[in-house]
């Protein structure tokens, strides 16, 4: 593999951006089929990456580093200092998210083939999306990261405001705002940092932030640090998300359209547990272990909040959207019970939910497309008319609230085994969470499947989106029994961890 990998991986969608630009509008089946094309070549980069990691390659080698930005020259600073290169750099984590991100854009792709309207606009600010979302994940240095996080505002912000739902300008500026919000606080943790130690480098500014014989331009108190801290968990809090900024994310899983909550649910969510493990829990070790218990407490209150409100909607994209609240709940649970369980139990949550919310989605869109309604009370009857998609869906619900076998078993095993040896109280109380995220997705899943008759006449599965329902459905089932595939990928990222809290 060679030294500009990364780069050519997050950046091959800029082809597909340039070739749609070139269509006319009257070639509908080009763009779309251009599309879903433009998502291959990072999808077929990330799998052969994630293939040689697996086999052995250490993916160090794909590191990149070129000069960039030079900020001014000192004569009492290193010259080294107050630059900011251009770096990209994957270890077994941001790999497991970058496939992720890139298995989930390519069926996402497909399912955008639903969209009723403006294809090249469309696609363009879906690959521009994507460029986005992997360069979060393989950005080495703060402000790169930060840069690349901005880009994915962006295109959400036209994507659910152009082609969303009925109150979809409310969703798209309540999304802006709230993320706007994380970005500017993330913002200051970023220039406070760079203006204390000189360098936005991610590895320096951990070695830097934990070795106490460590040198820095100016000191960073103990204050100053919980400040920072605390900070980096609002920001990264909002993109999560915890009750109570979670308020936009509802407006975007009801108001987007469910190609775009795809790829909203299954990938941009977990930037916000990918934050919290690299930069809050990296870079400040000891203030995420003070604070640990009360990351437990959110993530409780995030548990059960969000499934006994999911347990009260009468509409099927509201139960997912709390659902999602709900179980991101268990990632802060896992990261806070501070144990190597807990914390691989969060991470394997952060990607299980990704494939299982994405699956659900996929067949929100599916029904939507062709009863035009996600009302619960009028979905009944769906095993008779639509036999295969009522499988896949209960398929997903059971997947959701943790059936053994598939990715939700191991994810929220792991991440209880953790809390119950951190916080067993808390953990019992959180248990309430994992009855109730059975009861709300049984009684909509069953309400729709075998509930009195109201959908007649409708195609079942067809064509092409046999691919995400089957693709998404082994991926689940995949972790579920062989959860090695990503426990081997996520063994050095969580030792560490634990070495950092001298565990």
């Amino acid at each position: 593999m060679q030294p500009y990998f990364l780069s050519l991986l997050i950046f091959s969608p800029l082809l597909g951006i340039l070739v749609l630009s070139l269509l006319s509008k009257e070639q509908e089946k080009a763009m779309k089929w251009l599309g879903v094309l433009a998502t291959l070549p990072s999808l077929c980069l990330s799998l052969f990456a994630f293939w040689q990691y697996q086999n052995g390659y250490d993916i160090s080698k794909l590191a990149e580093k070129r000069s960039w930005i030079q900020f001014g020259e000192f004569p009492f600073l290193k010259e080294t200092d107050f630059t900011v290169a251009y770096e990209l750099h994957v270890d077994g984590f941001a790999l497991v998210m970058i496939v992720l991100t890139t298995v989930l854009a390519t069926l996402a792709a497909i399912a955008s083939m639903s969209i009723q309207k403006e294809w090249k606009g469309y696609f363009q600010l879906f690959l521009l999306l994507e460029i986005g979302m992997l360069g979060v994940f393989a950005a080495s240095n703060l402000v790169l990261f930060f840069i690349f996080f901005e880009l994915t505002l962006i295109p959400m912000f036209f994507l659910i405001g152009k082609w969303g739902y009925f109150e979809k300008e409310k969703a798209a500026y309540s999304y802006l705002i709230y993320n706007g919000l994380g970005s500017a606080v993330l913002l200051i943790v970023i220039a406070v940092l760079f203006a204390r130690t000189g360098t936005s480098n991610i590895d320096e500014l951990r070695h830097i932030l934990t070795d106490p014989m460590a040198q820095t331009i100016s000191p960073i108190s103990d204050g100053l640090r919980y400040g920072l801290f605390l900070a980096l968990l609002i920001a990264f809090g909002v993109k999560l998300p915890i009750v109570p900024l979670h308020r936009w994310m509802l407006h975007v899983h009801v108001q987007a359209p469910p190609s775009v909550v795809m790829l909203h649910a299954g990938v941009l969510l977990k930037i916000g547990a990918f934050g919290l493990v690299r930069f809050a829990f990296g870079l400040f070790p000891g203030q995420f272990q003070q604070f640990s218990t009360w990351l437990i407490v959110l993530g409780v209150v995030n548990l059960l909040y969000g499934a006994f409100l999911a347990l009260r909607q009468t509409d099927f994209k509201m139960v997912l959207a709390y659902s999602s609240v709900s179980h991101m709940g268990i990632v802060l649970i896992g990261l806070g019970s501070l144990t190597e369980a807990g914390i691989q139990g969060a991470i394997f949550q952060a990607v299980s939910h990704g494939f299982i919310a994405a699956f659900l989605f996929f067949f929100v869109g599916v029904m939507y497309e062709r009863t035009r309604t996600t009302t619960l009370a009028r979905l009944g009857g769906l095993a008779k008319t639509m036999p295969y998609v009522s499988g896949f869906i209960l398929a997903g619900a059971m997947a959701s609230l943790g059936l053994p076998g598939t990715s939700g078993f191991i994810s929220e095993f792991m991440a209880f085994v953790g809390a119950f040896q951190a916080e067993p109280l808390l953990a019992a109380i959180g248990t309430l969470g994992i009855i109730m995220t059975a009861v709300y997705l049984l009684r909509a899943v069953l309400g729709m499947t075998f509930g009195q008759t109201t959908v007649t006449n409708v195609p079942d599965l067809r064509g092409m989106e046999w691919v995400p329902a089957i693709s998404l459905l082994l991926l689940i089932i995949i972790i579920g029994v062989y959860p090695n595939v990503l426990a081997m990928p996520l063994q050095m990222t969580i030792e560490t961890m634990m070495n950092g809290l001298g565990g």
